[in-house]
């Protein structure tokens, strides 16, 4: 990855590395990106997470692609860490949370308490994805197809026209760079200042190029930055050096 010099912003300096947290603005918003994945609101004590994709492995078997059974369990324990570590009064999933529309109700009963343990005490909000379209089953808090709070917009997709505020999931933002002859492709957040677009969460959920179409026109290219998650910091790199 970059060195210091290069990668790190002013605002990430503000923060000890060894904390993983990287601060950002988005519609004049302070936000804290999250070595994990996860953005934390300070102000309104919001978590926010996407595309978590709960019991993939399960999906693929019952379709006959074996993958190892381990994504729910190591998705929810990253996710548990991160509840413990910010404390937040309220959880925004947006979308996808569940790989298809039958993994809530079928997730084994040790993550549906671990879930549940999660969400009690808390606002928890579930957001519409293409995979989980319906409230998951059995597990409460409250299910819409997008949410509004203060100045930002939170909903599964990016909208294909200018959303100010906004805050999605879907494309599974990943970031490529080339150093020394090297490359690396990482999970990002993507953000221009006036949208952003989280990295997939889950364990088995993957990574989409910046640079691929999927994105086009969603992003100004003058102030795009990707927060890409490292082994152990987060790292800021400009438009200009994706690939």
């Amino acid at each position: 990855m970059p060195t210091k010099s290069n990668a790190m912003s002013a605002d990430q300096k503000a923060f000890p590395a060894e904390t993983g947290i990287c601060s950002t603005h988005l519609a004049g918003v302070e936000l804290q990106c999250d070595l994990s994945g996860c953005l934390f609101w300070p102000e309104e004590s919001l978590l926010v997470v996407s595309d978590l994709h709960l019991e993939k492995g399960a999906s693929f078997a019952r379709r006959g692609s074996m993958l190892p059974p381990y994504d729910t369990a190591a998705t929810i324990a990253v996710l548990a860490a991160r509840i413990a570590r910010f404390a937040p009064k309220r959880v925004i999933s947006l979308g996808d949370s569940f790989h298809d529309a039958t993994a809530s109700e079928a997730m084994p009963e040790v993550f549906r308490l671990r879930l549940r343990d999660m969400m009690a005490g808390r606002e928890w909000l579930w957001i519409s994805g293409n995979h989980d379209p319906d409230a998951p089953v059995g597990l409460g808090g409250d299910h819409a197809e997008e949410a509004a709070i203060g100045a930002l917009t939170f909903r599964h997709a990016p909208a294909p026209r200018f959303a100010y505020g906004e805050i999605s999931g879907h494309l599974h933002p990943s970031a490529r760079i080339v150093r020394r002859g090297k490359s690396v492709r990482r999970r990002c957040f993507a953000t221009d200042g006036s949208r952003m677009v989280l990295p997939a969460f889950g364990a088995y959920a993957g990574g989409l190029n910046l640079r691929d179409r999927a994105f086009n026109g969603l992003f100004d290219e003058a102030t795009l930055k990707a927060h890409v998650l490292g082994r152990d910091r987060l790292y800021t790199i400009g438009g200009r050096d994706l690939v």
